[in-house]
Protein backbone atom coordinates (compact mmCIF):
# COMPACT_ATOMS: atom_id res chain seq x y z
CA UNK A 1 0.00 0.00 0.00
CA UNK A 2 2.78 2.44 0.86
CA UNK A 3 6.53 2.78 0.50
CA UNK A 4 7.89 1.03 3.56
CA UNK A 5 11.56 1.99 3.11
CA UNK A 6 12.52 5.59 2.31
CA UNK A 7 15.85 6.36 0.67
CA UNK A 8 18.41 8.98 1.59
CA UNK A 9 17.34 11.04 -1.43
CA UNK A 10 13.73 11.23 -0.19
CA UNK A 11 14.78 13.15 2.90
CA UNK A 12 16.84 15.59 0.87
CA UNK A 13 13.95 16.22 -1.55
CA UNK A 14 11.39 16.73 1.26
CA UNK A 15 13.63 19.27 2.99
CA UNK A 16 14.40 21.12 -0.23
CA UNK A 17 10.77 21.54 -1.42
CA UNK A 18 9.04 22.18 1.91
CA UNK A 19 8.54 25.89 1.11
CA UNK A 20 7.84 25.42 -2.63
CA UNK A 21 4.52 23.61 -2.36
CA UNK A 22 1.26 25.34 -3.27
CA UNK A 23 -1.11 26.18 -0.41
CA UNK A 24 -3.57 23.39 -1.17
CA UNK A 25 -0.93 20.64 -1.47
CA UNK A 26 -0.25 20.20 2.24
CA UNK A 27 -3.90 19.50 3.11
CA UNK A 28 -4.53 17.55 -0.09
CA UNK A 29 -1.59 15.37 0.88
CA UNK A 30 -3.36 14.38 4.10
CA UNK A 31 -6.60 13.65 2.22
CA UNK A 32 -4.82 11.31 -0.20
CA UNK A 33 -3.13 9.56 2.75
CA UNK A 34 -6.53 8.40 4.07
CA UNK A 35 -6.49 4.68 4.81
CA UNK A 36 -9.75 3.85 2.99
CA UNK A 37 -8.75 5.70 -0.18
CA UNK A 38 -5.35 3.96 -0.41
CA UNK A 39 -6.94 0.59 0.43
CA UNK A 40 -9.45 0.98 -2.44
CA UNK A 41 -6.61 1.52 -4.91
CA UNK A 42 -4.62 -1.38 -3.43
CA UNK A 43 -7.58 -3.78 -3.81
CA UNK A 44 -8.12 -2.67 -7.43
CA UNK A 45 -4.46 -3.27 -8.32
CA UNK A 46 -4.53 -6.67 -6.61
CA UNK A 47 -7.40 -7.83 -8.87
CA UNK A 48 -5.55 -7.39 -12.17
CA UNK A 49 -4.51 -11.07 -12.13
CA UNK A 50 -5.80 -13.98 -10.02
CA UNK A 51 -2.60 -14.22 -7.93
CA UNK A 52 -1.33 -10.66 -8.02
CA UNK A 53 -1.07 -10.56 -4.23
CA UNK A 54 1.21 -13.59 -3.91
CA UNK A 55 3.20 -14.00 -7.15
CA UNK A 56 5.48 -11.91 -9.32
CA UNK A 57 7.69 -9.00 -8.44
CA UNK A 58 6.55 -6.20 -6.19
CA UNK A 59 4.53 -3.52 -7.98
CA UNK A 60 4.41 0.20 -7.32
CA UNK A 61 2.76 1.11 -3.99
CA UNK A 62 -0.93 2.00 -4.16
CA UNK A 63 -0.36 5.52 -2.81
CA UNK A 64 2.14 6.26 -5.61
CA UNK A 65 -0.32 5.00 -8.26
CA UNK A 66 -3.15 7.12 -6.86
CA UNK A 67 -1.10 10.30 -6.59
CA UNK A 68 0.33 9.98 -10.10
CA UNK A 69 -3.13 9.51 -11.64
CA UNK A 70 -4.54 12.44 -9.66
CA UNK A 71 -1.61 14.70 -10.59
CA UNK A 72 -2.12 13.81 -14.26
CA UNK A 73 -5.65 15.25 -14.14
CA UNK A 74 -4.80 18.16 -11.84
CA UNK A 75 -2.35 19.43 -14.47
CA UNK A 76 -4.26 17.96 -17.48
CA UNK A 77 -1.20 16.08 -18.78
CA UNK A 78 -0.76 13.07 -21.00
CA UNK A 79 0.98 10.02 -19.56
CA UNK A 80 4.17 10.86 -21.48
CA UNK A 81 4.12 14.47 -20.25
CA UNK A 82 3.40 13.26 -16.70
CA UNK A 83 6.46 11.00 -16.79
CA UNK A 84 8.65 13.85 -18.02
CA UNK A 85 7.31 16.43 -15.55
CA UNK A 86 7.59 14.23 -12.45
CA UNK A 87 11.12 13.15 -13.38
CA UNK A 88 12.21 16.79 -13.64
CA UNK A 89 10.23 18.38 -10.76
CA UNK A 90 11.21 17.83 -7.12
CA UNK A 91 7.86 19.12 -5.82
CA UNK A 92 5.99 16.56 -7.93
CA UNK A 93 8.38 13.80 -6.82
CA UNK A 94 7.65 14.63 -3.19
CA UNK A 95 3.87 14.98 -3.70
CA UNK A 96 3.54 11.68 -5.58
CA UNK A 97 5.83 9.79 -3.14
CA UNK A 98 8.16 8.81 -5.97
CA UNK A 99 10.91 10.62 -4.09
CA UNK A 100 14.41 9.64 -5.12
CA UNK A 101 13.23 6.40 -6.73
CA UNK A 102 12.83 5.51 -10.40
CA UNK A 103 9.90 7.13 -12.17
CA UNK A 104 7.49 4.60 -13.80
CA UNK A 105 7.16 4.91 -17.57
CA UNK A 106 4.07 6.12 -19.43
CA UNK A 107 2.86 2.66 -20.55
CA UNK A 108 2.95 1.35 -16.99
CA UNK A 109 0.88 4.30 -15.77
CA UNK A 110 -1.59 3.70 -18.60
CA UNK A 111 -2.13 0.13 -17.36
CA UNK A 112 -2.70 1.48 -13.84
CA UNK A 113 -5.34 3.82 -15.21
CA UNK A 114 -7.22 0.87 -16.71
CA UNK A 115 -7.01 -1.07 -13.43
CA UNK A 116 -8.55 1.78 -11.41
CA UNK A 117 -12.07 1.46 -12.77
CA UNK A 118 -15.17 3.69 -12.40
CA UNK A 119 -16.41 1.90 -9.26
CA UNK A 120 -13.11 2.46 -7.46
CA UNK A 121 -13.10 6.13 -8.45
CA UNK A 122 -16.66 6.51 -7.18
CA UNK A 123 -15.56 4.98 -3.87
CA UNK A 124 -12.59 7.39 -3.65
CA UNK A 125 -14.82 10.38 -4.44
CA UNK A 126 -17.38 9.44 -1.77
CA UNK A 127 -14.63 9.08 0.83
CA UNK A 128 -13.20 12.49 -0.10
CA UNK A 129 -16.64 14.09 0.31
CA UNK A 130 -16.93 12.41 3.72
CA UNK A 131 -13.52 13.80 4.74
CA UNK A 132 -14.58 17.28 3.60
CA UNK A 133 -17.79 16.97 5.63
CA UNK A 134 -15.98 15.75 8.74
CA UNK A 135 -13.54 18.69 8.56
CA UNK A 136 -16.27 21.31 8.19
CA UNK A 137 -15.49 22.13 4.55
CA UNK A 138 -19.00 21.04 3.49
CA UNK A 139 -22.04 21.51 5.72
CA UNK A 140 -24.76 20.58 3.20
CA UNK A 141 -27.02 23.59 3.78
CA UNK A 142 -26.96 24.60 0.11
CA UNK A 143 -27.02 22.67 -3.16
CA UNK A 144 -26.67 23.66 -6.80
CA UNK A 145 -26.67 21.38 -9.82
CA UNK A 146 -26.09 21.74 -13.55
CA UNK A 147 -25.37 19.58 -16.59
CA UNK A 148 -22.75 19.87 -19.32
CA UNK A 149 -21.29 17.86 -22.19
CA UNK A 150 -17.91 16.09 -22.24
CA UNK A 151 -16.99 15.51 -25.85
CA UNK A 152 -15.59 12.21 -27.07
CA UNK A 153 -12.29 12.26 -28.95
CA UNK A 154 -13.69 12.14 -32.50
CA UNK A 155 -13.54 14.29 -35.61
CA UNK A 156 -16.60 16.16 -36.86
CA UNK A 157 -18.88 13.41 -38.20
CA UNK A 158 -19.95 13.45 -41.85
CA UNK A 159 -21.18 10.45 -43.80
CA UNK A 160 -18.25 10.50 -46.23
CA UNK A 161 -15.55 10.70 -43.54
CA UNK A 162 -17.23 7.93 -41.51
CA UNK A 163 -17.20 5.68 -44.58
CA UNK A 164 -13.56 6.65 -45.09
CA UNK A 165 -12.77 5.64 -41.49
CA UNK A 166 -14.31 2.22 -42.03
CA UNK A 167 -12.45 1.63 -45.32
CA UNK A 168 -9.19 2.70 -43.68
CA UNK A 169 -9.53 0.40 -40.65
CA UNK A 170 -10.82 -2.79 -42.33
CA UNK A 171 -7.98 -3.17 -44.91
CA UNK A 172 -5.44 -2.36 -42.22
CA UNK A 173 -6.77 -5.25 -40.11
CA UNK A 174 -6.90 -7.57 -43.12
CA UNK A 175 -3.29 -6.70 -43.98
CA UNK A 176 -2.23 -7.83 -40.50
CA UNK A 177 -4.12 -11.09 -41.06
CA UNK A 178 -2.33 -11.62 -44.39
CA UNK A 179 1.06 -11.00 -42.77
CA UNK A 180 0.34 -13.78 -40.24
CA UNK A 181 -1.56 -16.35 -42.36
CA UNK A 182 0.10 -15.74 -45.72
CA UNK A 183 -1.53 -15.59 -49.16
CA UNK A 184 -4.10 -18.35 -48.61
CA UNK A 185 -7.83 -18.01 -49.20
CA UNK A 186 -9.20 -14.62 -50.20
CA UNK A 187 -6.59 -12.23 -51.58
CA UNK A 188 -6.41 -8.77 -50.08
CA UNK A 189 -7.28 -5.90 -52.40
CA UNK A 190 -6.56 -2.47 -50.98
CA UNK A 191 -9.10 0.11 -52.18
CA UNK A 192 -7.90 2.92 -49.94
CA UNK A 193 -6.62 5.08 -52.83
CA UNK A 194 -9.91 5.07 -54.74
CA UNK A 195 -11.84 5.86 -51.56
CA UNK A 196 -9.50 8.76 -50.82
CA UNK A 197 -10.19 10.17 -54.30
CA UNK A 198 -13.95 9.88 -53.76
CA UNK A 199 -13.65 11.73 -50.45
CA UNK A 200 -11.73 14.57 -52.12
CA UNK A 201 -14.38 14.83 -54.84
CA UNK A 202 -17.25 14.92 -52.32
CA UNK A 203 -15.50 17.58 -50.26
CA UNK A 204 -14.85 19.66 -53.39
CA UNK A 205 -18.49 19.48 -54.50
CA UNK A 206 -19.75 20.31 -51.00
CA UNK A 207 -17.51 23.41 -50.84
CA UNK A 208 -18.57 24.89 -54.17
CA UNK A 209 -20.34 28.23 -54.04
CA UNK A 210 -23.89 28.62 -55.24
CA UNK A 211 -26.62 25.95 -55.21
CA UNK A 212 -25.46 22.43 -54.40
CA UNK A 213 -25.24 20.09 -57.39
CA UNK A 214 -27.12 17.13 -55.88
CA UNK A 215 -26.79 14.93 -58.97
CA UNK A 216 -22.99 15.09 -58.94
CA UNK A 217 -22.94 14.57 -55.15
CA UNK A 218 -25.20 11.51 -55.38
CA UNK A 219 -23.05 10.09 -58.16
CA UNK A 220 -19.87 10.36 -56.06
CA UNK A 221 -21.61 8.93 -52.99
CA UNK A 222 -22.90 6.02 -55.07
CA UNK A 223 -19.33 5.18 -56.09
CA UNK A 224 -18.10 5.54 -52.49
CA UNK A 225 -20.85 3.25 -51.17
CA UNK A 226 -20.11 0.68 -53.88
CA UNK A 227 -16.41 0.59 -52.93
CA UNK A 228 -17.22 0.44 -49.21
CA UNK A 229 -19.61 -2.47 -49.83
CA UNK A 230 -16.84 -4.40 -51.58
CA UNK A 231 -14.46 -3.79 -48.67
CA UNK A 232 -17.09 -4.97 -46.17
CA UNK A 233 -17.73 -8.12 -48.20
CA UNK A 234 -14.02 -8.88 -48.29
CA UNK A 235 -13.75 -8.39 -44.51
CA UNK A 236 -16.63 -10.84 -43.95
CA UNK A 237 -14.88 -13.45 -46.11
CA UNK A 238 -11.63 -12.96 -44.15
CA UNK A 239 -13.49 -13.48 -40.86
CA UNK A 240 -15.24 -16.61 -42.17
CA UNK A 241 -11.99 -18.14 -43.42
CA UNK A 242 -10.30 -17.60 -40.04
CA UNK A 243 -13.17 -19.33 -38.22
CA UNK A 244 -13.10 -22.22 -40.74
CA UNK A 245 -9.33 -22.64 -40.40
CA UNK A 246 -8.44 -21.61 -43.97
CA UNK A 247 -6.38 -18.70 -42.69
CA UNK A 248 -4.39 -20.01 -39.75
CA UNK A 249 -0.94 -20.17 -38.20
CA UNK A 250 1.04 -23.05 -36.76
CA UNK A 251 2.36 -20.82 -33.99
CA UNK A 252 0.05 -20.70 -30.97
CA UNK A 253 0.64 -17.04 -30.20
CA UNK A 254 0.12 -16.05 -33.83
CA UNK A 255 -3.13 -18.02 -33.89
CA UNK A 256 -4.34 -16.13 -30.81
CA UNK A 257 -3.48 -12.89 -32.60
CA UNK A 258 -5.51 -14.06 -35.61
CA UNK A 259 -8.54 -14.68 -33.40
CA UNK A 260 -8.20 -11.20 -31.95
CA UNK A 261 -8.07 -9.68 -35.45
CA UNK A 262 -11.15 -11.69 -36.45
CA UNK A 263 -13.05 -10.26 -33.49
CA UNK A 264 -11.95 -6.77 -34.55
CA UNK A 265 -13.38 -7.39 -38.04
CA UNK A 266 -16.63 -8.73 -36.56
CA UNK A 267 -16.92 -5.64 -34.38
CA UNK A 268 -16.19 -3.12 -37.14
CA UNK A 269 -18.24 -4.58 -40.00
CA UNK A 270 -21.71 -3.96 -38.40
CA UNK A 271 -20.67 -0.37 -37.57
CA UNK A 272 -19.63 0.33 -41.17
CA UNK A 273 -22.89 -1.18 -42.44
CA UNK A 274 -24.85 1.13 -40.13
CA UNK A 275 -22.95 4.09 -41.60
CA UNK A 276 -23.80 2.86 -45.11
CA UNK A 277 -27.48 2.58 -44.22
CA UNK A 278 -27.71 6.09 -42.77
CA UNK A 279 -25.75 7.52 -45.74
CA UNK A 280 -28.20 6.02 -48.25
CA UNK A 281 -31.14 7.33 -46.22
CA UNK A 282 -29.76 10.90 -46.10
CA UNK A 283 -28.30 11.25 -49.60
CA UNK A 284 -30.90 9.40 -51.67
CA UNK A 285 -34.06 9.59 -49.53
CA UNK A 286 -33.50 12.90 -47.70
CA UNK A 287 -34.03 11.26 -44.27
CA UNK A 288 -31.75 12.93 -41.70
CA UNK A 289 -33.37 11.32 -38.64
CA UNK A 290 -32.31 7.71 -39.10
CA UNK A 291 -32.96 5.42 -36.15
CA UNK A 292 -29.82 4.15 -34.35
CA UNK A 293 -27.64 6.80 -36.02
CA UNK A 294 -23.89 6.42 -35.51
CA UNK A 295 -21.49 9.37 -35.23
CA UNK A 296 -18.15 7.53 -35.01
CA UNK A 297 -16.96 4.00 -35.75
CA UNK A 298 -14.41 4.35 -32.94
CA UNK A 299 -16.82 5.75 -30.29
CA UNK A 300 -20.19 4.33 -31.39
CA UNK A 301 -22.01 5.44 -28.22
CA UNK A 302 -21.39 9.15 -28.95
CA UNK A 303 -24.51 11.31 -28.92
CA UNK A 304 -25.20 14.64 -30.59
CA UNK A 305 -26.37 17.04 -27.86
CA UNK A 306 -27.75 20.53 -28.36
CA UNK A 307 -27.46 22.81 -25.33
CA UNK A 308 -28.47 26.05 -27.06
CA UNK A 309 -24.96 27.51 -27.38
CA UNK A 310 -24.55 30.02 -30.19
CA UNK A 311 -20.86 29.25 -30.71
CA UNK A 312 -21.28 25.46 -30.52
CA UNK A 313 -24.85 24.43 -31.42
CA UNK A 314 -23.98 20.72 -31.68
CA UNK A 315 -21.72 18.87 -29.25
CA UNK A 316 -20.68 15.24 -29.73
CA UNK A 317 -20.15 13.31 -26.52
CA UNK A 318 -21.93 12.43 -23.29
CA UNK A 319 -23.96 14.52 -20.86
CA UNK A 320 -22.74 14.67 -17.26
CA UNK A 321 -24.21 16.10 -14.07
CA UNK A 322 -22.15 18.09 -11.55
CA UNK A 323 -23.74 18.74 -8.15
CA UNK A 324 -22.08 21.12 -5.66
CA UNK A 325 -22.38 22.27 -2.06
CA UNK A 326 -20.43 24.89 -0.09
CA UNK A 327 -16.83 25.80 -1.01
CA UNK A 328 -17.33 24.56 -4.59
CA UNK A 329 -17.09 20.90 -3.54
CA UNK A 330 -18.67 18.52 -6.08
CA UNK A 331 -20.77 16.23 -3.91
CA UNK A 332 -22.06 14.02 -6.72
CA UNK A 333 -21.43 13.47 -10.42
CA UNK A 334 -23.03 11.24 -13.04
CA UNK A 335 -22.27 10.22 -16.64
CA UNK A 336 -25.46 9.40 -18.56
CA UNK A 337 -25.55 6.72 -21.27
CA UNK A 338 -28.53 8.52 -22.83
CA UNK A 339 -29.26 12.21 -22.47
CA UNK A 340 -32.02 12.67 -19.85
CA UNK A 341 -34.37 15.59 -19.37
CA UNK A 342 -32.95 18.04 -16.80
CA UNK A 343 -36.26 18.17 -14.94
CA UNK A 344 -35.92 14.43 -14.18
CA UNK A 345 -32.62 14.96 -12.33
CA UNK A 346 -33.61 17.32 -9.50
CA UNK A 347 -35.22 14.91 -7.01
CA UNK A 348 -32.51 12.19 -7.41
CA UNK A 349 -29.89 14.93 -6.86
CA UNK A 350 -31.52 16.01 -3.58
CA UNK A 351 -31.68 12.37 -2.49
CA UNK A 352 -27.95 11.91 -3.31
CA UNK A 353 -27.13 15.07 -1.34
CA UNK A 354 -29.04 13.74 1.67
CA UNK A 355 -27.40 10.30 1.44
CA UNK A 356 -23.85 11.70 1.32
CA UNK A 357 -24.11 14.63 3.75
CA UNK A 358 -26.80 13.35 6.10
CA UNK A 359 -29.23 16.25 5.66
CA UNK A 360 -31.59 17.81 3.14
CA UNK A 361 -30.28 21.16 1.83
CA UNK A 362 -32.03 24.28 3.03
CA UNK A 363 -31.55 25.97 -0.37
CA UNK A 364 -31.64 24.28 -3.78
CA UNK A 365 -30.64 26.48 -6.74
CA UNK A 366 -30.70 25.41 -10.39
CA UNK A 367 -31.50 26.94 -13.75
CA UNK A 368 -34.91 27.02 -15.44
CA UNK A 369 -34.33 23.70 -17.21
CA UNK A 370 -34.87 21.84 -13.91
CA UNK A 371 -38.21 23.51 -13.16
CA UNK A 372 -41.55 21.78 -12.99
CA UNK A 373 -44.41 22.24 -10.55
CA UNK A 374 -44.08 18.58 -9.55
CA UNK A 375 -40.35 19.02 -8.82
CA UNK A 376 -40.97 22.09 -6.70
CA UNK A 377 -43.68 20.36 -4.67
CA UNK A 378 -41.59 17.19 -4.23
CA UNK A 379 -38.53 19.16 -3.10
CA UNK A 380 -40.56 21.02 -0.48
CA UNK A 381 -42.10 17.73 0.67
CA UNK A 382 -38.56 16.36 1.19
CA UNK A 383 -37.78 19.26 3.53
CA UNK A 384 -36.16 21.88 1.28
CA UNK A 385 -37.10 25.30 2.67
CA UNK A 386 -36.21 27.42 -0.35
CA UNK A 387 -36.48 26.05 -3.88
CA UNK A 388 -34.70 28.61 -6.06
CA UNK A 389 -35.63 27.51 -9.60
CA UNK A 390 -36.93 30.18 -12.02
CA UNK A 391 -40.09 29.57 -14.03
CA UNK A 392 -39.63 31.63 -17.19
CA UNK A 393 -42.99 30.69 -18.75
CA UNK A 394 -45.14 31.66 -15.76
CA UNK A 395 -47.66 34.50 -16.15
CA UNK A 396 -48.70 34.46 -12.50
CA UNK A 397 -48.20 37.80 -10.74
CA UNK A 398 -47.53 36.02 -7.42
CA UNK A 399 -44.86 33.83 -9.03
CA UNK A 400 -43.11 36.83 -10.63
CA UNK A 401 -43.22 38.67 -7.32
CA UNK A 402 -41.71 35.59 -5.59
CA UNK A 403 -38.85 35.47 -8.09
CA UNK A 404 -37.99 39.11 -7.40
CA UNK A 405 -37.47 38.60 -3.68
CA UNK A 406 -33.99 39.09 -2.27
CA UNK A 407 -33.46 35.47 -1.21
CA UNK A 408 -34.42 34.25 -4.68
CA UNK A 409 -32.11 36.68 -6.47
CA UNK A 410 -29.24 35.85 -4.08
CA UNK A 411 -29.83 32.15 -4.66
CA UNK A 412 -29.65 32.62 -8.42
CA UNK A 413 -26.45 34.63 -8.07
CA UNK A 414 -24.94 31.74 -6.13
CA UNK A 415 -26.25 29.29 -8.73
CA UNK A 416 -24.27 30.97 -11.51
CA UNK A 417 -21.14 29.61 -9.80
CA UNK A 418 -22.07 26.28 -11.48
CA UNK A 419 -21.15 27.83 -14.83
CA UNK A 420 -17.78 28.89 -13.45
CA UNK A 421 -17.15 25.45 -11.96
CA UNK A 422 -17.93 23.78 -15.30
CA UNK A 423 -15.57 26.19 -17.07
CA UNK A 424 -12.76 25.46 -14.59
CA UNK A 425 -13.03 21.66 -14.73
CA UNK A 426 -13.04 21.85 -18.52
CA UNK A 427 -10.01 24.12 -18.81
CA UNK A 428 -7.95 22.93 -15.84
CA UNK A 429 -8.94 19.28 -15.42
CA UNK A 430 -9.59 18.36 -19.05
CA UNK A 431 -13.35 17.72 -18.99
CA UNK A 432 -13.79 19.51 -22.30
CA UNK A 433 -12.80 16.34 -24.21
CA UNK A 434 -12.35 12.76 -23.02
CA UNK A 435 -9.08 11.15 -24.11
CA UNK A 436 -9.95 7.65 -22.84
CA UNK A 437 -11.82 5.15 -25.01
CA UNK A 438 -15.28 3.65 -24.55
CA UNK A 439 -18.05 4.23 -22.04
CA UNK A 440 -15.90 3.02 -19.16
CA UNK A 441 -13.12 5.33 -20.28
CA UNK A 442 -15.54 8.28 -20.21
CA UNK A 443 -16.53 7.41 -16.64
CA UNK A 444 -12.88 7.13 -15.57
CA UNK A 445 -12.00 10.44 -17.23
CA UNK A 446 -14.88 12.31 -15.56
CA UNK A 447 -14.28 10.62 -12.19
CA UNK A 448 -10.58 11.53 -12.11
CA UNK A 449 -11.35 15.09 -13.24
CA UNK A 450 -13.92 15.56 -10.46
CA UNK A 451 -11.61 14.02 -7.83
CA UNK A 452 -8.76 16.32 -8.92
CA UNK A 453 -10.95 19.43 -8.77
CA UNK A 454 -12.32 18.45 -5.35
CA UNK A 455 -8.83 17.83 -4.02
CA UNK A 456 -7.71 21.36 -4.91
CA UNK A 457 -10.85 22.97 -3.45
CA UNK A 458 -10.71 20.89 -0.25
CA UNK A 459 -7.04 21.81 0.18
CA UNK A 460 -7.74 25.51 -0.31
CA UNK A 461 -10.71 25.50 2.09
CA UNK A 462 -8.74 23.69 4.79
CA UNK A 463 -5.83 26.08 4.24
CA UNK A 464 -8.16 29.03 4.89
CA UNK A 465 -9.47 27.35 8.05
CA UNK A 466 -5.93 26.85 9.34
CA UNK A 467 -4.89 30.46 8.58
CA UNK A 468 -4.82 32.83 11.60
Amino acid sequence: MRRAQLSFGDGLIAEEVSDLREDWMEHADRVLADEEIVAAVYDALAKRHPKSRSRGRFGAPAEVVLRLLVLKHIRNLSYAALEREVRANLVYRDFTRVGGGKMPDAKTMGRWGLAIGPQVLRQIHDQMVKIAHDNGVVAGRRMRVDTTVVETNIHHPTDSTLLGDGVRVLPRTMKKITDIAGAVGTKLRDRSRSVKLRLFEIARIARTKGPLNRDRLQQRYRRLLNTTSRVVGQAKRFSKEISQGVKRSTDVLQQIALEGLRKELDRMVPLVRRVMRQTRARIFDGDTHVEDKILSVFEPSTEVIRKGKAGKPNEFGKMIKLQEAENQIIVDYEVYTRRPNNSDLLIPSIAAHQAKLGRVPRLVATDAGFYSARNEAAAKAMGVKRVCIPNRSSKSIERKREQKKRWFRNGQKWRTGCEGRISVVKRRNGLDRCRYKGDEGMQRWVGLGVISDNLINIGRAMSKQAAP
